[in-house]
């Protein structure tokens, strides 16, 4: 399995060769659309008395084959009960967010259409739930504050790598109240639209030099939130 310790931007390649592994083996297509690792993620936005946000905190909770691929690797849990000392936590905490310069986290968010700018990972953490790793990270935003009356976000991996569900709970944090909003994605809708376009490749169609479009967004829930400025 790949590693995702130092994370960060992949190539369109990974996209082309689930698209020749679709044309060359007949197989369906949710082949095309093949992630490695499955992350349930959680979003908390922070924000200020003016209804700014200033922060945000990610959770990612990994699949348990990831999870006990990690806890093995690192030599962690070896009493295999699938709870981590403290110690043990101290460890794993971070394992995740030895990010490269350029990456954005697998997160996008916007206020007013505008990209918002997050720092890197702060304050990161680690535990198991269930065999599963949790963690945690912090991420500030850029500048120290935004108006947070119409933001937008999306949790992805433009390549489909890893397949990211906004399953944990997604709040607000302030003295403020907000209104939150999501719109799932439409994954039947996607494939099709996929196929259709796979349909349109002929047989000397060449993948290599050719922009294949990246699907991870496709398959991403949008996240609306909007605060009253004080």
């Amino acid at each position: 399995m790949k590693r995702i310790a130092a994370r960060g931007p992949r190539p369109y390649l990974l996209a082309m060769r689930w698209i020749v592994t679709l044309l060359t083996c007949s197989l369906p297509i949710p082949a095309l659309a093949h992630p490695h690792v499955f992350i349930d993620t959680g979003l908390e936005f922070i924000v200020d008395e003016s209804g700014h946000l200033t922060h945000v905190r990610v959770t990612w909770a990994y699949d348990e084959l990831y999870s006990l691929y990690t806890l093995e690797e690192l030599k962690l849990d070896q009493d295999f009960d699938g709870n981590l000392t403290e110690s043990e936590e101290q460890i794993l905490s971070g394992f995740d967010a030895q990010w490269i310069e350029g990456y954005n986290g697998d997160l996008v968010v916007f206020a007013d259409g505008a990209p918002v700018t997050l720092s890197g990972p702060m304050e990161p953490t680690a535990t198991t739930e269930d065999g599963r790793i949790v963690t945690s990270h912090l991420r500030a935003v850029e500048g120290g504050s935004i108006p947070a009356t119409a933001l937008t976000a999306k949790a992805y991996d433009e390549t489909f790598y890893i397949a990211y569900e906004v399953t944990r709970p997604v709040t607000v944090a302030g003295p403020v109240s907000c209104k939150i909003d999501r719109v799932d994605p439409d994954i039947d809708g996607q494939l099709a639209q996929m196929q259709a376009f796979l349909l349109t490749l002929d047989a000397d169609y060449d993948l290599e030099e050719n922009d294949i479009p990246l699907v991870g967004e496709s398959f991403a829930t949008e996240i609306f939130i909007s605060c009253p400025n004080t």
